[in-house]
């Protein structure tokens, strides 16, 4: 007659506690289910493992012997069984990014990552340029002005801006040179109120006096007003190229503005003990390390 696990983990918790009233309480039974289940358990084994007094139980001799013997057989059994159980159950990890890197890099290049790890769900939080991460995030993508000050960062990518707007702007200025930056609202994001003095700087421009500058808190917002022909905008590369890929916006001037301005992978989490937060954190890097 095979003996029941639960049966021996009954035994093994009420040992422990001493206590039927309580191992029934961790083990979610009644009392005298407990009680059932270890009576039928020394019928099995042949032997008496509990004194039954009134208002307490005490372990026999070989109920103290069976106990130091059974006992790390079912913690291992537990432990052997939760891992187990871990394994199978998908992972979900927090991901906090910026709005414009998720769109126009991270969302197209989604697809790849689900088909290679159908088991690591993801769970995204996007915020604007400027803003700070996700409090909630296990790993952040972040655009900083130099490195982020966090205990584990991995350099990512720079990026720079070039002045576009969309073609029937372009046309109608492309042969008026850098006059048209005083005809034409310039926008920008409002992290970076003064990059169009810093871009007119740059190329030389000694008396730059721009019509109108309009700000943005979205990159996203940028890049759309421009592509609306709102007027010349300071688009982020590489991530925009499918906007110029496209023929959404058209370069006005070749000249770039280049800052310290890079993407960064922040670390919250140890990864040693997290395998799904490490594969992620792999894949990103291999994926947009080094982006031109």
């Amino acid at each position: 007659m095979q003996t029941p696990i639960r049966g021996l983990r009954s035994f093994c918790i009420a040992a422990k506690c001493l206590s039927f009233k309580h191992a029934a309480s961790q083990l979610f039974l009644t009392p005298s289910a407990v009680s059932h289940q270890i009576k039928q358990l020394e019928e099995q084994l042949g032997i008496t493992l509990f004194k039954r007094q009134t208002r307490a139980i005490e372990l026999t001799s070989a109920g103290k012997q069976f106990y130091q013997s059974v006992s790390p057989l079912i913690t291992q059994l537990e432990s052997t069984i939760s891992d187990f159980t871990n394994s199978q159950q998908n992972k979900t990890i927090v991901i906090s990014l910026p709005e414009f890197f998720a769109s126009e890099l991270f969302i197209p290049r989604l697809s790849e990552w689900a088909e290679e790890n159908p088991t690591i769900n993801l769970q995204l939080e996007t915020v604007k340029s400027g803003s700070k991460p996700s409090q909630v995030a296990d790993l952040s993508i972040v655009l900083a002005n130099g490195k982020p000050n966090a205990s584990v960062v991995h350099d990512l990518f720079p990026i720079r801006y070039a002045p576009a707007c969309n073609r029937a702007l372009y046309k109608k200025w492309k042969d008026s040179g850098f006059d048209a930056l005083k005809s034409i609202p310039l926008i920008l994001h409002r992290s970076r109120p003064w990059s169009w003095h810093q871009w007119a700087e740059k190329v030389g421009i000694s008396d730059f006096d721009p019509k109108q500058i309009i700000q943005f808190d979205s990159m996203f917002g940028v890049a759309r007003a421009a592509q609306q022909g709102m007027g010349i905008a300071l688009i982020p590369l590489p991530m925009s190229d499918a906007w110029f890929n496209e023929g959404l916006l058209v370069k006005l001037f070749d000249d770039e503005l280049v800052t310290n301005d890079r993407y960064y992978l922040v670390q919250h989490e140890n990864l040693e003990n997290k395998p799904e937060l490490e594969i992620f954190a792999n894949w990103v890097k291999t994926t947009f390390l080094n982006q031109n």
